[in-house]
Formats: C-alpha cells, sequence, structure tokens
C-alpha cells in the first residue's frame, strides 16, 4: 500500500534525462549532456581544505538542528554585506541544501488546501514540494514576451482567499530570467496589500550577467517580515554535493522550520557545515571566474540557436540555462516521429544526434526545451553542430 500523497508526487524529469544521460555515457555511447543545473567547476580548493580540516579536527558530531551558530552568523553577515539585510542567527534555518529549505518553509506555512502561486514556467520541483505539505500549487502562466516574468497586476489576479503564499524565483530556473527593483517593489506590495507570505528563492543570485541582485526581503519591513529567502552554497561556490542551504525568515516561522528539521534530519552535515562556513568567509573571486566562463558560453550559445531554422531563444540574464522555444516544430515530423511536444522532441534528439536537453513539460512549457550551459565550451560546440544537422535531417 503506497498512500495518496506519494502517489501523486512525479519524480524530477531533470534528474531522470541527467540519469539516462549518465547511463548512456556509461555504456560507451557518444552522448553529450546539458540536462544538469550544476556548475562543472571544481569546488574551491580553499573550501575542500576546511572540510578536511574539520574531519581532523574531530567536527563530525552532532550540531544543533538549524545549524552551528557560527555558520548561522556568517549567513547574517553575507546577507548585511551583500543584500543590506540585518537578520540574527535565530532567523537562520541551515538545511541540507536548498531543496531541503524550501520543503521545511512550505511544511511550515501551509495547511491543508491552502494555496501556493507559482509563476510558469518554474523549476520542476516547487509544485511537488507544495503537495507534500498538503497545500495547492497554483500555476500562473508567463509569456516569453515578458521575459517569462510573472507581474504584479497577474500576481494579484491570481490571488484567492485560500492563497498563503507566492514563489518568486530570481535569477529563474528554467529560463534565466531576472527581476528588476522596480518589478519586486510592485509585487512587494500586492503581498503586503494581501499579507501573505513571499518564499523568495535566490540560490542563483551571484550568477547574473546584466543587470543586479535585488533580495525582496531589503524592500521595506514590512514585506521583509513576510518573506522567506532561500539560499545555499551550491551554485555559488560550485558546491552541489555538499548539501547546504539555508532560509532567512521572522523569527516564529524559522523556529517552526528548525523544530521540523530537528525531527526530519536532526541537522546538516557537520563537516560540509564548515566547508560553507569557508566559502562565505572567503570573498567571491572563484565566483567572478566561473560567471565570465558562464558568460562566454551563453553569448555563443544563443547566437546559435538565433540561427537555426525552426528553433529561437531569449538571452537569460541569470543562471546558466537556455529555454529554447521549438514551437515552429511543434506538428511537424522529424525522423518518422510526429512531434506534439517537447518530451517528443527531448526523446528523438536524444536517440537520433545523442543529445540529452530537458523537455519543457515538467516546468509546464510544453513548447520548449531547456539546454544548460554548465557545460564545457567543447560540448556546448558539438551540442549545436549536432542540433543543426538534427534538424536539417542528416542524421
Amino acid at each position: 500500500m503506497i498512500s495518496r500523497k506519494a502517489m501523486s508526487i512525479s519524480p524530477s524529469p531533470t534528474l531522470a534525462i541527467d540519469t539516462r544521460f549518465k547511463e548512456m555515457k556509461a555504456n560507451g555511447v557518444d552522448v553529450v549532456g546539458f540536462g544538469a543545473g550544476e556548475p562543472d567547476f571544481n569546488t574551491p580548493e580553499h573550501i575542500c581544505a576546511a572540510a578536511v580540516k574539520a574531519i581532523s579536527d574531530g567536527k563530525t558530531r552532532y550540531t544543533p538542528a538549524a545549524g552551528t551558530v557560527e555558520l548561522r552568523k556568517a549567513v547574517c553577515e553575507k546577507l548585511k554585506r551583500e543584500n543590506g539585510l540585518d537578520y540574527e542567527p535565530s532567523e537562520i534555518v541551515v538545511s541540507n541544501g536548498a531543496k531541503h529549505s524550501l520543503v521545511n518553509a512550505f511544511m511550515v506555512i501551509c495547511n491543508p488546501g491552502d494555496e501556493v502561486i507559482i509563476p510558469a514556467p518554474y523549476w520542476v520541483s516547487y509544485p511537488e514540494m507544495v503537495k507534500l505539505a498538503d497545500g495547492v500549487p497554483v500555476s500562473l502562466p508567463t509569456k516569453e514576451e515578458n521575459h517569462f516574468k510573472a507581474t504584479a497586476a497577474e500576481y494579484e489576479a491570481a490571488i484567492t482567499e485560500k492563497t498563503r503564499a507566492i514563489i518568486l524565483n530570481s535569477p529563474s530556473n528554467p529560463t534565466g530570467m531576472v527581476y528588476t527593483e522596480e518589478e519586486l517593489r510592485a509585487i512587494a506590495d500586492v503581498a503586503v496589500r494581501h499579507n501573505i507570505y513571499v518564499v523568495s528563492d535566490e540560490i542563483y543570485e551571484h550568477l547574473i550577467y546584466e543587470g543586479k541582485h535585488t533580495s525582496i526581503a531589503s524592500l521595506n519591513e514590512k514585506i521583509k517580515d513576510l518573506t522567506i529567502i532561500v539560499n545555499g552554497v551550491s551554485k555559488t561556490y560550485a558546491m552541489t554535493g555538499w548539501r547546504i542551504g539555508y532560509t532567512a525568515s521572522n523569527k516564529a516561522v524559522a523556529k517552526s522550520m528548525s523544530s521540523i528539521q530537528s525531527h526530519a534530519t536532526s541537522n546538516p552535515n557537520s563537516i560540509a557545515q564548515e566547508a560553507a562556513l569557508a566559502a562565505l568567509n572567503g570573498g567571491l573571486e572563484c565566483v567572478e571566474a566561473m560567471k565570465c566562463e558562464f558568460i562566454k558560453r551563453r553569448d555563443y550559445m544563443v547566437e546559435r540557436i538565433n540561427k537555426i531554422d525552426g528553433v529561437s531563444c531569449l538571452c537569460p540574464h541569470g543562471a546558466f540555462y537556455i529555454m529554447m522555444n521549438i514551437s515552429g516544430l511543434i506538428g511537424k515530423t522529424l525522423y518518422g516521429k510526429p512531434i506534439n511536444s517537447a518530451d517528443d522532441f527531448a526523446d528523438v534528439f536524444l536517440d537520433k544526434a545523442k543529445v540529452a536537453v530537458v523537455p519543457g513539460t515538467g516546468f509546464e512549457a510544453p513548447e520548449y526545451v531547456r539546454w544548460s550551459y554548465a557545460t564545457s565550451m567543447e560540448n556546448c560546440r558539438e551540442g549545436l553542430d549536432r542540433l543543426e544537422k538534427f534538424i536539417a535531417g542528416e542524421y
């Protein structure tokens, strides 16, 4: 017997694509993968050294459920230094990755039947996390011509008496788009007026190539009290496998999240916490090097995609993803298979050209596929060479 809740949860399509890619690669297939949402750089040496030292120093035991005091203080200092925000360590909860932080947040703020508004295209895990917390995910479609961003008016029109929270993801996965301060101010006014939470996923904040990151919580004290900031070290410091995320929120929310976490996981990994401490205190030079490489890849891929008949894309301003519009191919037949959705395209593309991209169906964007440029320039060139040949019918 499997619970109804478990049966209602869909597996992550991004991880499924990455798993299939890795299986093909392990079997000797000449496959190129663009599915993984993680930097292809190694974790900086000073961060690794801090983890080794933590082991040598015996820092291998339980820590407080919400994370060590030293790490929570470092998060507060980071938020002050980089975002102009004042938090106390008691308002910070360190978790096993930003995914865990998000689940904690929804578990705390959602009662059964509460609605959470999620702009689409969205990161595939948001609706499933809301469902895990007995909430109801409400999709809010956005338009490519508006750079896939939901306006304050669109958020307000979607609010009902059951609305408990809205999700804000800037820079965005999967679109790479970034909200401006002016757009955030308008959204903040809506949230304050309706007294609803803003779950602000800021995990890609340092991977912005045009413009700047503004945390919605920094705009005024009223919106700060309603905001749950979700962040971590995974994307900024190439630490995806270390699994350290954190939240910043008002004390009542933080206390409840800490209580839930104390029963679910006891505490985040103690060694990874020491590594994260070194990351937050070690500056951003390593990030700048990654950004320079990501910009080169992004610019190359955007230019190539927009020269290929039948597909197009916007130039993303942040993260490391490109949403490729394949609407010009919908309804056509490629290599004997009708293309009725992004799933069909991705299947044939992988089968014939041996290129793994993520279909947008899981993002509620069935006429798009997502490319990750968190891979080498060599792979970017090879993947787009294959795309060009694939659409030209040369396989």
